[in-house]
């Protein structure tokens, strides 16, 4: 019997279980590019920066 060992990917201390889908409007997707321009982020990153900031200032 041949054991067939199962491909792994970058280890992470934070793995990324989840996948959301939802759809924004062109002027929201214009403020994504726009901040992705001056970050040099990514459109995850973007988002993601956008939920800390938003949580942060919620949880003060």
């Amino acid at each position: 019997m041949i054991k067939i060992e199962k491909k792994m990917g970058r280890p992470t201390d934070a793995p990324k279980s989840y996948r959301e889908s939802f759809r924004l409007s062109e002027n929201d997707m214009e403020k994504i590019r726009f901040c992705m321009e001056k970050t040099g982020a990514s459109k995850t990153d973007v988002v993601r920066m956008g939920i800390e900031a938003l949580y942060k200032e919620l949880n003060q």
